[in-house]
């Protein structure tokens, strides 16, 4: 059965990549503050990027700023996504990343709204309100979803790091982190294979820990460029065994610079020559 990340996993073999390249139209990168600007914006980097890029990764509320123009910028650039995927002939997943989290009911309609009338590929959750608010996100194999795990911004750890007893706490007495337990329950609802999960590359402690709880399931490892994490320190602690299972998003390392297809194919370049010193040892 097909699911989100053998998609996924076709592109990465197609492209030689684990680059995600992140879609943030910042105001102030913009030739002017509106949608029109935001689209251009964009349009250039998805046109330059495409051929490095595993995924494509849209920030929603870098659209939702501009209103209802912004949500009709957001669009134009998925079909533009969607172009480039037919050029090359290999389909780039895009990955919204909204952080949704809400109940059941509100959940199916925030589901439509990304799958159907937005036609991106997966989303980014946030799974404090449990699985059934999940749920409407993975009734199509085919649409995926990165619930947020170990995140990358200096308050993480207010919440993520709180120690509880978890799924099993005969199996771990003493408890663990709150992170640690929002990936093995990851790792057991996933018989879709469409789960993943969002944690920070600055957090290469935290990922080695994630991996082990969850060794099969991808990440979506943000963190890598102006957050300062370290590639190669986060590839030797998230990979999987067969050398896949994460995305490293890059957005301003790319964006903000001259010439964003080198920035792009540079970085993936180096991703590929880490990944093969690392099999090496």
């Amino acid at each position: 059965m097909e699911s989100f990340f053998t998609f996924l996993e076709k592109r990465v073999a197609d492209s030689s990549s684990l680059l995600c390249v992140g879609l943030d139209p910042h105001v102030a990168d913009l030739a002017a503050p509106n949608a029109e600007a935001a689209v251009d914006f964009c349009m250039n980097l998805v046109k330059k990027t495409a051929p490095y890029a595993a995924a494509f990764k849209p920030n929603a509320a870098f659209f939702e700023q501009f209103g209802a123009p912004g949500w009709t910028a957001l669009q134009q650039v998925i079909a533009a996504i969607r172009d480039q995927s037919q050029r090359l002939g290999s389909l780039i997943p895009v990955i919204l990343d909204a952080k949704r989290g809400d109940i059941a009911s509100t959940a199916e309609a925030y589901a439509k709204s990304a799958f159907t009338a937005l036609g991106v590929h997966a989303i980014t959750l946030s799974p404090y309100l449990g699985k059934d608010s999940i749920d409407p996100f993975l009734t199509n194999a085919e649409k995926g979803v990165f619930l947020l795990c170990k995140t990358s911004n200096p308050g993480a750890s207010d919440l993520q790091d709180l120690m509880v007893l978890g799924t099993d706490p005969a199996a771990d007495p003493g408890g663990s982190p709150l992170y640690l337990a929002v990936a093995r329950l990851a790792q057991a609802w996933n018989s879709r294979n469409n789960i993943g999960l969002v944690v920070g590359a600055t957090q290469t402690e935290a990922l080695a820990r994630i991996r082990a709880a969850a060794p099969d399931l991808w990440f979506l490892a943000p963190g890598v460029g102006a957050q300062g994490g370290d590639m190669t320190a986060a590839l030797h602690a998230g990979l999987r065994r067969d050398g896949r299972g994460m995305l490293l998003p890059v957005s301003r390392a790319i964006s903000r610079t001259p010439d964003p297809a080198r920035a792009a194919a540079t970085l993936r370049d180096e991703i590929i020559s880490i990944k093969y010193q690392r099999d090496k040892s």
